[in-house]
């Protein structure tokens, strides 16, 4: 029986209370983003989903302990590999898997933490996108010619791709801010990361200027009842949805010259390369993207050399 969509997949429902009692734990417990939340959650249901089409399968929490075994486990995720999921599919897969059986030998619901023997698929690496520097420039010079006009959305539009570039926030980061997480006299962003964790991140002065046009014009040309203190409005006055910020970064890198369509998540990996290609420390641009480690930042030391490697081989005469 195949089994490449968590979505949808039906269990006992004397089973429900577990996925809540699980989903529950991941937001109160682990912090985890309502996103991941979901996923995981899919990914239980569907593992829980398959478990009881087997003979003497589970119908009810109390007959998890003699379903949830390791090789049944194997068994699920080797048909999300014949069934041709991708393979970081099928590691988050593993991931919710490992978290289910952490917590439900925790709270009692089986005896051992059979998962915590799986092992994950080696993920596929690949280099994130990046805009040469003189790309990002242009791209910003498209967005400043556009705010120029006086048009709220055109200089709202500006100030959204100005901080996602210089300050290599994330796109759900940028839409959550508000007006008073701004310290402008020290040209500071208070930012609400991954699993809570706050961080400060330093914006310049073409950030602030930007900032001041927005705030002293645009915003309050769309502010509504709605708007409470959301920094960034949408054109109906309420907070700017990350999609509509993706859309914008779309929008203005494919109308700029010699620039791919890009999307928010390719400036903040634009940002975070050119920092480090400018000297910057890799300890401190980990801190600026609020990732937890530095594996996680090591990425972008790959991308600069690439870019050193390829401006060696075509210029240097003994290349």
């Amino acid at each position: 029986m195949g089994s490449q969509g968590a979505v949808g997949r039906e269990v006992p429902p004397a089973l429900e209370p577990v996925l809540d009692d699980f989903a529950d734990h991941l937001r109160a417990g682990r912090s985890r983003s309502e996103a991941t939340v979901r996923a995981y959650r899919s990914d239980a249901r569907a593992l829980l989903s398959r478990l009881s089409t087997e003979p003497g399968g589970p119908a009810c929490a109390a007959d998890l302990a003699g379903a949830f075994t390791l090789p049944a486990l194997r068994g699920w995720l080797a048909e999300q590999v014949s069934a041709g999921a991708a393979r970081s599919s099928v590691a988050r897969r593993v991931a919710a898997a490992r978290s289910f059986s952490t917590w439900a030998s925790r709270v009692g619901l089986v005896p051992t933490d059979v998962a915590a023997r799986l092992e994950a698929p080696k993920a596929q690496r690949h280099l994130p996108e990046v805009l040469q520097t003189a790309q990002a420039a242009e791209v910003l010079r498209t967005t400043e010619l556009g705010a120029a006009e006086g048009d709220p959305i055109a200089v709202r539009d500006q100030l959204v791709v100005e901080l996602l570039y210089s300050c290599g926030i994330r796109v759900a980061e940028l839409c959550g801010l508000d007006v008073d997480d701004l310290d402008r006299e020290r040209r500071l962003l208070r930012v609400l990361g991954k699993g809570g964790r706050e961080r400060s991140v330093p914006y310049g002065r073409p950030a602030e200027a930007a900032l001041r046009v927005w705030l002293d014009a645009g915003r309050r040309a769309l502010a509504t009842d709605r708007s409470g203190p959301a920094l960034l409005l949408g054109a109906r006055g309420g907070r700017l949805d990350p999609r509509a910020a993706r859309r914008i970064v779309n929008e203005v890198t494919a109308v700029t010259p010699g620039s791919p369509r890009v999307s928010p998540h390719a400036l903040r990996h634009s940002s975070a390369t050119h920092l480090l290609e400018g000297g910057a420390d890799l300890r401190h641009v980990q801190e600026l993207l609020g990732h937890s480690t530095p594996a996680t930042t090591q990425i972008y030391t790959h991308v600069s050399a690439d870019r050193l490697r390829a401006a060696y081989r075509g210029a240097h005469p003994r290349a």
